[in-house]
């Protein structure tokens, strides 16, 4: 599962940068970034709750 998170953190950073550098503000462009961004949110939430607890 953790490799899927973090492939799908990736593709949907390197979206949002390439998408962010395009021209124009057109709605399919704000929509694929919007989608874009959510996708990094949940793939980074994810790994962070099934991250290994740490001992003290």
């Amino acid at each position: 599962m953790k490799p899927l998170l973090w492939t799908l953190l990736l593709l949907a950073l390197v979206a949002n940068v390439s998408l962010n550098l395009m021209d124009g503000q057109e709605g399919l462009h704000i929509a694929l970034s919007v989608v874009s961004g959510v996708v990094v949110l949940v793939s980074g939430v994810g790994l962070w709750m099934r991250r290994t607890p740490r001992e003290y």
